[in-house]
């Protein structure tokens, strides 16, 4: 609502804090998937929930990209008719983000009535004047496995949103007025990762093979990246929607790998801290390579700037493959892992599953 106060060629000071306010706001979204679902979906389904989660976010994004040049075209002949368009699409987001913000006041909850999961179960047994967010903060970053993940996600989230940002500049580069077709790549690559982030959250539930399913995707997106590097000034535009497809289905479909390792690794902390920890490193990661790959880009040419961020992804090949694979989450669903509780309900499903477990953890 306050874009919509925006509407004037004297209150760039407005939107400037409009978009301060929308970027605070997104920290609290990007955070939700792994939180949500490892809250309310039980072992066999959680990552295949955050993957939707995650769809979710992307699917925005592909809006992004799709309706503002319908909403607003180039009529920069027509200051007043532009102006027009602008409003509209400023009051159409305004209504349908207060049309949400009803929707979960009304019906969202906080969590089920009972866990879906024992490591859940657990969790919610712990009185909350034990949980510190200093001492969390601070356990993680002694976690060795999280801080390389921390660093190895930063890097692919960050050369996606670098490559995101940069895309319209890299094509026009080499496709002079093609800039329809440019918008019409990075939906591609929005809608590909779309699906990457499905089929990935899916194959998770299936294998709970954390940590070689993540360094497979991020060699994978490496790869695809270098194709996309060295084919994107062949001359053949279909070649860039093809390769910025494949680029966009493993670098987007690592986003939920990110998450849901990350909370395998470092249960019983928080997953919203995790989740917030590893969006701050991609934040990072993303404005430092944008400025550094945009100078290469414009100094040189995008194939520079594409093989800086090629670097960087080797880095992170070699970090990932580092991580140690504790899946404690997992391990804890599974029942090997003893951890103290001090009462689950009598009447929840999961302690009919596991009672004697549950009972003998709480008698420890």
């Amino acid at each position: 609502w306050l874009k919509c106060a925006s509407l004037a060629p004297d209150r760039y000071g407005v939107t400037m804090a409009a978009q301060a306010v929308c970027a605070v706001a997104q920290v609290f979204i990007l955070g939700l998937p792994s939180r949500v679902a490892s809250v309310w979906f039980g072992p066999a389904e959680v990552s295949t929930a955050c993957a939707v989660a995650v769809l979710g976010n992307q699917l925005g994004t592909a809006i992004g990209f799709l309706l503002p040049p319908v909403l607003v075209p180039n009529t920069a002949d027509d200051i007043d008719l532009m102006a027009h368009n602008i409003s509209i699409m400023f009051y159409g987001t305004a209504i349908v983000s207060t049309l949400l913000f009803l929707l979960t006041g009304v019906v969202f909850e906080e969590k089920p009535k009972y866990p879906p999961s024992h490591s859940q179960a657990l969790l919610q047994a712990m009185p909350p004047e034990d949980y510190s967010y200093k001492q969390s903060i601070i356990n993680l970053v002694k976690n060795v496995p999280f801080v390389l993940l921390l660093i190895s996600y930063g890097i692919m989230t960050g050369a996606f949103y670098s490559v995101s940002t940069l895309l319209n500049q890299m094509i026009v580069t080499h496709y002079e007025g093609e800039e329809v077709n440019a918008g019409r790549i990075g939906l591609t690559l929005v809608v590909a990762g779309m699906v990457g982030s499905i089929i990935c959250g899916l194959w998770l539930d299936y294998t709970k093979t954390y940590k070689q399913t993540t360094l497979i995707v991020y060699i994978l997106s490496f790869i695809g990246l270098v194709v996309f590097t060295f084919t994107l000034d062949l001359g053949y535009l279909m070649v860039v929607f093809v390769t910025g497809g494949v680029l966009g289905f493993f670098m987007t479909g690592y986003l939920p790998l990110g998450f849901e390792f990350a909370v395998e690794i470092t249960y019983p902390e928080s997953e919203g801290t995790s989740s917030g920890l590893l969006n701050a490193s991609a934040q990072i990661f993303g404005i430092v390579f944008t400025l550094v790959q945009g100078k290469l880009t414009t100094d040189y040419n995008p194939r520079a700037g594409n093989l800086f961020l090629c670097a960087w992804l080797f880095v992170g090949i070699i970090l990932t493959a580092l991580i140690k694979s504790d899946l404690r989450r997992h391990n804890v669903n599974s029942g090997i892992m003893n951890m103290d509780v001090k009462a689950v309900p009598v009447d929840s499903p999961v302690e009919h599953e596991s009672c004697t477990a549950l009972r003998i953890q709480s008698d420890l």
